[in-house]
């Protein structure tokens, strides 16, 4: 099945079709949504791995003398006090605080950074970053941008034998740094492909709530190297219950881990307060970045609504833009929700009051008419054993 002529396909898309998927388009990728089951794809990655195909995600390099200050500049977070080897979530956020998008920063080396936006958002985010160079009074960073997504192929496995699987994949020198690894951290690695030795960058990383790895592929370098990985990660993990997984069960798995997803749970209309990621944001470290003011206004006054869980005992979902109601009133809206493959239940993220938003409160969400019950729940709805 040949991609739309307005989606991109990734450097993967013949192996999707080889395994039979059903695509759809995404951030302007012609993407796989699934391969059979969302349900069996979701519970392989909880009890033991699914491999991924991410290569509609961004990935952009900020190189130069002053890229760690610029940085500092251009997201909420204190880059500068990332390690080399280490990763950071931050947020790309707008001068009213709104949340342009959500990305994670891995530190290559002293002056060079890679930044990860997510696949529809990649061209605001880069026109963002590129856009903060200067400063108000005057200072033009010395930072090189240059835009690595089409060049990059990114590969997931994620789940509970993610890392036997790798161990079997990489090189005898490099199965120490892959045992070593910690989260939200990056090694360069190597890969014996039986073809020779493919170099990858392997993160610690994820959106699923499980252990896992995401490997970055210079296919710009080798455009044949993603096909040659994935099929090497497809056949060292039969005996490990690895199944290839689409869009559909990544986005139940990160709703049980209590992920936002840009669209739904952050926007350029929602601040990070309001959206529970006040943490991200340095405002005691850092006395300037973009949308300092408005964020510090934001928590001075306490945010208007805050993201909260929701649950229930039935498998009803509540869907995204369900009103959720209390007293016969309005007080909030679902941006998220499914029936839980891991629990059993109905799960949802939603909007709501901030006077309600304490756990153990007891809400209605309309479905289709019918307000049916739901209580306010701890975050994450999942979360696993370590």
């Amino acid at each position: 099945m040949s991609a739309p002529n307005n989606s991109k396909p990734t450097a993967l898309s013949s192996v999707h079709e080889r395994l039979g998927a059903s695509f759809t388009d995404f951030g302007g990728w012609w993407m796989p949504l699934r391969y059979g089951s969302d349900v069996a794809e979701h519970l392989a990655v909880r009890q033991a791995a699914g491999i991924f195909d991410l290569s509609h995600m961004g990935e952009v390099l900020v190189t130069g003398p002053e890229a760690a200050a610029f940085l500092d500049h251009a997201l909420v977070g204190r880059l500068s006090a990332v390690e080399v080897g280490r990763a950071k979530y931050s947020l790309l956020c707008n001068e009213q605080g709104g949340v342009i998008d959500d990305l994670i920063i891995y530190r290559l080396g002293q002056d060079e950074f890679l930044v990860v936006p997510n696949a529809a958002n990649t061209p605001a985010a880069l026109a963002a970053l590129e856009g903060r160079t200067g400063t108000p009074d005057g200072h033009t960073f010395d930072v090189t941008i240059s835009d690595r997504t089409e060049a990059t192929a990114l590969i997931a496995v994620q789940g509970p034998a993610s890392e036997a699987i790798l161990l079997e994949v990489v090189t005898a020198d490099s199965a120490e740094a892959v045992k070593a690894l910690r989260y939200y951290a990056i090694v360069d690695v190597v890969v014996e492909t039986g073809d020779g030795e493919l170099p990858v960058k392997l993160a610690r990383t994820g959106y699923t709530g499980e252990d896992g790895f995401e490997i970055y592929v210079d296919a710009e370098a080798d455009p044949e190297a993603p096909q040659r990985l994935w099929t090497l990660l497809e056949s060292a993990g039969q005996s490990h219950g690895l199944v290839p997984c689409g869009l559909a069960s990544r986005d139940s798995l990160r709703l049980e881990a209590g992920m936002p997803l840009h669209g739904h749970e952050l926007s350029e209309s929602i601040d990070p307060f309001s959206a529970g990621l006040g943490p991200v944001v340095a405002l005691k470290s850092k006395v300037s970045f973009v949308g300092r003011d408005a964020l510090a206004a934001i928590k001075e006054s306490g945010p208007q609504r805050k993201l909260v869980g929701l649950a229930n005992d039935t498998k009803r979902a509540a869907r995204p833009g369900y009103a959720v109601l209390h007293d016969g009133d309005t007080v909030g809206e679902v941006t998220s929700g499914a029936p839980s493959p891991t629990l059993g239940h109905a799960i949802a993220l939603a909007f709501v009051r901030p006077d309600l938003a304490e756990v153990g409160t007891e809400l209605q969400v309309d479905l289709r008419g019918k307000p049916t019950p739901f209580t306010v729940v701890a975050l994450p709805f999942y979360k696993r054993e370590r």
